[in-house]
């Protein structure tokens, strides 16, 4: 009994920190608390028999394993348990989703005791993850005579599972929690410093918000009992950023409803709201949860005479407010009028768009998995059956035009649609399945997807699936014991079920903590291709990708597919030409600044980005691409030329094979197949077969932006605005500001180079612009401290190879050792330059960060309070996002430098350029404007 000795001294454990025992996965212990429950006079027999029913995890779990295996036992008469009767073992059995749960019900179902058998069907109906093995079994009694098998089949047909669950609630009450003012990371949920706990979901929820909100949620929930609690982003929009499952896990677990007794901590139907809505990530998410996602609009632009909007003394419009959601305010939603009402009957808003039918099919099924693999179960129950399956569902939504020309996204999803009836195109709005060719999964939302597949009973990935990796890029920076804990179980799980993993369970190949959006960018090898991700900077620049939760990842896995509606898309062009001394990531910033000033709203927001670059190789064009999930946007898409296009393949080849050559690919040989398809690609473009990708001449685009590129003079700097007297103002990534704003006065306390946003050529910068000073002055000195993480380890290799990273090894006070990797957290910096590991390093925020209360300037993505650096007593922590020559000249300088200084630093430097693309000769293959 060592494994139940040592669940009990944990159990104190947690108790001291307020925790409950934690949900058991191990099948070995579930065997030692059978052998407890069959021992009558065990003291310990009470303990376990409430372990066993209560706080076992369902699923594919080895513990779902031996709990349905004895649960068999006590149906069928072969051992009696008096407080487990048998139909009490088939209520257990129906609570725990699918895998070893399915295979016991069908045995009993399919055996010769018909009583029981009976029962096992009637089970059976209500479950939905079944998989082939699962039907194929039905479908062979069926066929054979069997009577019970028939009416398992006619009743899945029918979807009974979906049609006898009881209609979502007519009126559902609210009262209303303000989590904060302005948009809301993701971060303030489920921030990115506890990302080790989230699969213990008890565990991760302490960290959401503050324990103050935690009590003031509970104290809320006190005072009306008959409503839920509704956590509002005031002002803002609610779940931008990453972590968006564990986010909404926590949400649910301080204000949903339990999503069965016999499964601890695993809560459903969450309330979200935003004044300007859900970001839209995270509101597939909460999708995936059945829970709502209200647009409030409470707070609207304050209009003159003539209709325009009043701006303030910023330029910035100003807000009125059309109801009050103030912390405490009863609210009721309305499912049927699809409106949000005051207590006393007053309608506040439309909320229709929380209300779909699909949506309103999510909630009635306790979440979107349920939905697809029941309409996956109806298809194939109908087909074996030879009749036609009735209309339960929504049907998909199917928007044509004859004519209309299409979208670059349209196309895609068009290309990869799964089901449609239409005859015509599907333009955007439509709501499709689709199939996704390339899935990620990362490492600090990994646990998390290898639960999600466990519980939907997922064994092995789904052959349509082009290629799938798992990243160890999230906890790169240190090996401590929570990386040590957490990452191998991962490595392990996911390498089994059949993805690409950084780490080599069996310890074959060196470990690679390569970004995960690089390695997604080379293994992205046609430009039709969808890709799924569990981070939101999944933006590739070939395809169409979309960062997602970590549950919308299992499913993809599971079933190669994912459900959608076609995204409208906005339009970028480009005119002018870059000055000399600018980078391309000062573009970037601009596109956001200048669409602002274009649009006054952010069209970007919940929409495609139709970017057309057309001459820029893939690494250069991810530093738009990635950038469109700090604009808010769905997904982007990248127009290359053809010619660019090959070379982006080419490149994506050449990194492929060497992921091979390090003993990377699996036996289904994933890599070789997606060098083959890469070669396919590069012979339709080449023979003119099928061009590079472009939307149609009469595309129709929600917006169309065109950046002039003669406006962008000086370096740009998107800064969290940490001390605007509007809180909401405060943390967007919507502040873009030129550096001479900052007259060189700015104190820069450290600066990083790194994360997904930069490629070879940032570090090839680093190196020359260290030269240069050494040659002016004959020595660099850092003023404040500069780290640098290559995003992968191929890059370090050719920067080894062309002289490089000699230089910045020859100013480094700290060089990364595989052989000996970091075991704790840097707290404190010299100034000095830091050559860390390829990896997140501090954009993610769980492992490194800056010193509390210090001024970051990076070129990474996050600059949400306390994700790369935290608040000191004394000083707002505040991290500012600019281009590679700026944030090193800063952390050389101590400050934002001048224009000048700058233009000085950079000169001879090969800076990141680019052009717009030009009109193409006849003789070319596809031209993009």
């Amino acid at each position: 009994m060592s494994l139940y000795t040592d669940y009990l001294t944990e159990i104190e454990t947690r108790k001291g920190e307020g925790l409950h025992p934690k949900p058991i996965d191990d099948g070995a212990l579930v065997a030692e608390l059978i052998t407890l429950i069959e021992d009558e006079g065990n003291a310990h027999r009470k303990d376990a028999l409430n372990f066993f029913i209560y706080n076992t995890l369902p699923g594919t779990t080895s513990a779902a394993g031996v709990k349905a295996a004895f649960l068999k036992k006590i149906i069928l008469g072969e051992v009696a348990v008096a407080e487990i009767t048998p139909d009490f073992a088939f209520e257990l059995l129906s609570h725990m989703k699918g895998g070893p749960s399915v295979e016991v019900l069908l045995d009993i179902a399919l055996g010769d005791a018909a009583a029981l058998a009976a029962k096992a069907g009637d089970v059976l109906k209500t479950q939905v993850f079944l998989y082939e093995a699962d039907t194929d079994r039905l479908k062979a009694a069926y066929e054979a005579g069997n009577a019970v098998a028939k009416d398992i089949l006619e009743s899945y047909a029918k979807a009974e599972f979906f049609t006898k669950l009881p209609e979502v609630d007519e009126e559902i009450k609210v009262v209303t929690y303000i989590a904060a003012e302005g948009d809301i990371s993701t971060d303030l949920l489920s921030p990115g410093n506890q990302a080790h706990s989230r699969s213990d979901r008890e565990l991760h929820g302490k960290c959401m918000i503050t324990p103050a909100a935690q009590a003031e949620i509970q104290a809320l929930q006190k005072a009306n009992p008959d409503a839920r609690v509704m956590l509002i982003a005031e002002k803002g929009t609610m779940g931008v950023g990453s972590s968006r499952m564990s986010g909404v896990n926590n949400v649910a677990l301080w204000t949903g409803k339990q999503a069965s007794p016999y499964v601890p901590f695993v809560n459903i139907a969450p309330v979200v709201a935003g004044t300007n809505g859900i970001s839209p990530i995270f509101l597939t998410t909460v999708g995936v949860t059945g829970g709502i996602g209200l647009d409030l609009k409470n707070w609207v632009k304050k209009t003159d005479a003539d209709g325009k909007p009043v701006l303030d003394e910023n330029g910035d419009p100003i807000l009125e407010q059309k109801y009050s959601v103030e912390t405490g305010k009863v609210l009721t939603i309305n499912s049927k009028t699809k409106k949000l009402y005051d207590a006393d009957g007053t309608e506040l808003a439309d909320i229709a768009s929380a209300f779909t039918p699909q949506k309103v099919e999510f909630m009635k099924a306790g979440g979107s998995y349920a939905v697809v693999f029941g309409k996956k179960l109806q298809t194939i129950a109908a087909e074996t059956l030879g009749v036609e399956a009735p209309a339960v569902f929504a049907p998909s939504k199917e928007i044509t035009k004859a004519g209309q020309g299409l979208t670059a996204v349209e196309k895609i999803f068009n290309r990869n649609a799964v089901g449609v009836t239409a005859k015509e195109p599907l333009l955007a709005g439509s709501d499709v399945r689709v199939k996704v060719n390339i899935v990620g999964s990362q490492d600090t939302t990994g646990l998390m997807t290898s639960q999600e597949l466990e519980a939907m009973a997922a064994t092995v990935i789904s052959p349509s699936v082009d290629g799938a990796y798992q990243s160890g890029c999230h906890t790169a920076s240190v090996w401590d014991k929570k990386a040590q804990a957490n990452i191998p179980k991962l490595m392990s799980f996911m390498n089994k079920f059949g993805l690409i993993t950084a780490r080599d369970p069996e310890s074959h190949y060196h470990a690679m903590t390569d970004v995960i959006h690089k390695v997604l960018n080379d293994i992205t090898v046609s430009d039709w291709d969808i890709i799924v991700g569990g981070d939101s900077h999944t933006r590739m620049s070939k395809g169409v990708a979309f960062g997602a939760d970590s549950g919308t990842v299992a499913l993809a896995l599971a079933t190669g597919e994912a459900t959608m509606p076609i995204p409208e898309s906005v339009k970028v062009t480009f005119k002018g030409q870059m000055k000399d001394y600018m980078d391309f990531r000062d573009v970037v910033h601009a596109t956001q600044a200048q669409m602002l000033k274009q649009c006054g709203d952010n069209v970007f927001q919940g929409r495609v980005i139709e970017v057309h670059i057309g001459t820029l190789l893939a690494d250069q064009a991810f530093t738009f691409t990635d950038w469109t999930a700090e604009m808010k946007a769905k997904a982007s898409i990248c127009i290359s030329n053809d010619d660019t296009l090959i070379g982006s393949l080419e490149l994506a080849k050449s990194r492929i094979q060497v992921m091979i050559d390090k003993g990377m690919d699996n036996e289904a040989k994933t890599l070789q197949g997606l060098i083959d398809k890469a070669d396919k690609r590069i012979a339709e473009i080449k023979s003119g077969e099928k061009p590079a990708l472009t939307p149609d001449e009469g595309a129709k685009y929600f917006a169309e932006v065109v950046v002039d590129l003669d406006l962008i003079d000086e370096p740009m700097i998107a800064d969290p605005d940490v001390n605007n007297a509007d809180v909401s103002k405060r943390y967007t990534h919507d502040t873009i500001r030129p550096v001479s704003y900052y007259g060189a006065e700015k104190k820069v306390d450290l600066g990083f180079v790194g994360s997904c946003m930069v490629h070879k050529g940032d570090m090839k910068i680093v190196a020359q612009m260290l030269k240069n000073l050494e040659k002016e002055t004959g020595k660099v000195e850092f003023k404040a401290p500069l780290v640098v993480a290559a995003p992968t380890y191929n890059i370090i290799d050719e920067l080894k190879a062309e002289g490089d990273w000699e230089v910045l090894q020859k100013y480094s006070g700290f060089e990364f050792d595989d052989l000996f990797p970091k075991a704790q957290a840097r707290t404190e910096y010299e100034n000095t330059l830091y050559l860390e590991r390829p990896g997140c390093n501090l954009c993610m925020g769980n492992q490194e960060k800056a010193e509390k209360g210090d001024t970051v300037l990076a070129t990474s993505t996050r600059l949400f309070q306390g994700r790369v650096v935290e608040d000191s007593a004394e000083k707002k922590g505040e991290s500012l996002l600019a281009s590679t020559p700026v944030v090193v000249l800063s952390a050389i300088l101590g400050r934002t430098p001048t224009l000048d200084e700058y233009k000085k630093a950079v000169e001879g430097i090969d800076l990141t350029k680019f052009a717009p693309p030009l009109q193409v000769p006849s003789t070319a293959k596809s031209a993009h404007f």
